[in-house]
């Protein structure tokens, strides 16, 4: 039976104080895990984030780092070596935006700060994380990808495309780390009902919520308890895959 039990575990997720990341953060807070949430610059958010888990105080941390950036990520994991002397179990690569526009009028600098989050940010996270896991021969790495990076949507190339590099990034790295107990892989949310979709006009938001064969948008909470299935030592055997938590689409 599927315990979710994560006690003496540590756990890193990035974009964790808002929307899915904070989801997933709390969830592994519930099963007893130490959770280290990363953000980029919303304090308000990361404040609340701990004022409202304050009965795990001593299990959660907040910790502002933009993942884009390696020297900051580099910095990070330099810290964990004195929060965390045991290292670190779980990396979940949440972190993500959108700069949407038409690729003939995108502006450059929209192509690369998505790319740099998104795909970057992953490479960033997971080079670091990899070498801690790698001393203890176990680890978990859990990509928040897109059904985007398959499809593709009108105005969203460079989303698209990060979120495309993420699931060919996992595939090699999941190859790559297997012989020392490591496991690679991706979690897709379709329509999820958060920060990151609320800017939909209600035209669009319906039109979306048409094209999901259940019919309505799916929830931060039913995308972590996928993240979580996949972080448990019962999901050994699975690596280099993706779950779809997309309503059917």
């Amino acid at each position: 039976m599927l315990s979710f039990d994560f006690k003496n575990q540590t756990v890193i997720v990035t974009g964790g104080t808002r929307g899915i990341g904070r989801a997933i953060a709390e969830r592994f807070l519930a099963g007893g895990a130490t959770v280290i949430a990363t953000y980029t610059s919303n304090e308000l958010a990361a404040e609340e984030f701990k004022k409202a888990n304050a009965a795990h105080e001593h299990r959660v941390i907040a910790r502002k780092c933009d993942v884009s950036q390696y020297a900051q990520v580099e910095a990070f994991f330099k810290e964990l070596e004195t929060l965390c002397p045991n290292g670190i179990d779980i990396l979940v690569n949440n972190s993500g935006i959108r700069k949407d526009a038409v690729l003939a009028m995108m502006k450059p600098e929209d192509w690369n700060d998505v790319v740099n989050v998104n795909l970057t940010g992953t490479f960033n996270m997971s080079k670091f994380a990899v070498m801690n896991m790698m001393r203890k021969r176990y680890g978990r790495i859990i990509n928040i990808t897109s059904p985007c990076g398959e499809f593709g949507f009108a105005g969203q190339a460079n989303y698209a495309a990060s979120k495309a590099g993420q699931v060919g990034l996992t595939r090699s790295l999941s190859k790559e780390v297997a012989s020392r107990g490591i496991t690679v892989n991706c979690v897709s949310p379709g329509f999820i009902g958060t920060d990151l979709i609320k800017d939909l006009n209600e035209d669009l938001r319906k039109q979306y919520t048409q094209q999901v064969p259940l019919k309505r948008f799916g929830t931060p909470d039913e995308v972590a308890m996928c993240v979580l299935f996949l972080a448990s030592k019962e999901a050994a055997y699975i690596t280099g895959s993706t779950l779809e938590v997309t309503g059917g689409l």
